[in-house]
């Protein structure tokens, strides 16, 4: 099995961004379920609302993969953020890394309004606390690049195969700590790093035993 994990390139004026600090951690990991071995290829994306899907089209076609599991990086979140839904809608609060800032645009014209997750999200919450990381499911992923690349993979990936979604995550201490006059959660790309592979095991473990998602009321899975 191959799942591609994709982290974005620093925006915003900052120097790191934890979606590609794991992201690339990760790549070339092997995760082992008891039925499947998964192999990892982490991919960098452009924060760009031009430039973003297209890369990652073109990494889906290269390596083929069953999973796909997009990253970005949330200001103020204190947990790993499973993302249940993408809407058809780019509304910049900042420029891109293009200085692009399109406001009220549709990702894709014409597409549906939104998109869920095709991810056994409370499956992979349940996963993850289970082994003692903060995580919650997330009824929004913004209107920035982060829900255009989580719309548009999940457009593109539509009636297909591939399980696809996306995962939004605090920041690391080094950026908390350089917030003037701000308290901010954060983690180390440590603990970031186990808890999405602990994630991801128990979404190829769902796979190699054709189990649904796990029904738990409740987005904070009380």
């Amino acid at each position: 099995m191959n799942i591609v994990v994709t982290g974005f390139e620093p925006f915003g004026g900052e120097q790191l961004n934890p979606s590609w600090e794991v992201a690339r951690r990760m790549d070339g990991l092997q995760i082992q379920s008891a039925h499947l071995t998964a192999h990892v290829t982490a991919v960098k994306l452009p924060c760009s609302f031009s430039a973003s899907l297209g890369v990652l089209q073109q990494a889906i076609q290269t390596y083929q993969p069953q999973v796909v599991l997009a990253l970005g990086q949330a200001d103020g979140r204190s947990d790993i953020s499973v993302e249940r839904v993408a809407i058809n809608v780019c509304d910049a609060r900042i420029a891109d890394n293009e200085g692009q800032q399109p406001i009220d645009v549709p990702v894709i014209e014409g597409a549906p309004a939104a998109y869920f997750s095709t991810l056994p999200i409370k499956t992979m919450v349940q996963a993850m606390r289970a082994c003692g990381f903060a995580a919650g499911i997330s009824q929004t992923a913004g209107t920035f690049v982060c829900n255009q690349v989580f719309f548009g993979m999940q457009h593109a990936l539509a009636g297909g195969q591939v399980l696809s979604g996306f995962v939004h995550i605090p920041l690391l201490p080094e950026q908390a700590a350089q917030r003037s006059g701000a308290s901010l959660p954060s983690m180390s790309v440590e603990v970031l790093q186990d808890g999405l592979v602990c994630a991801l095991k128990a979404v190829i473990e769902s796979i190699g035993d054709h189990r649904a998602d796990v029904k738990i009321s409740g987005g904070t899975l009380n």
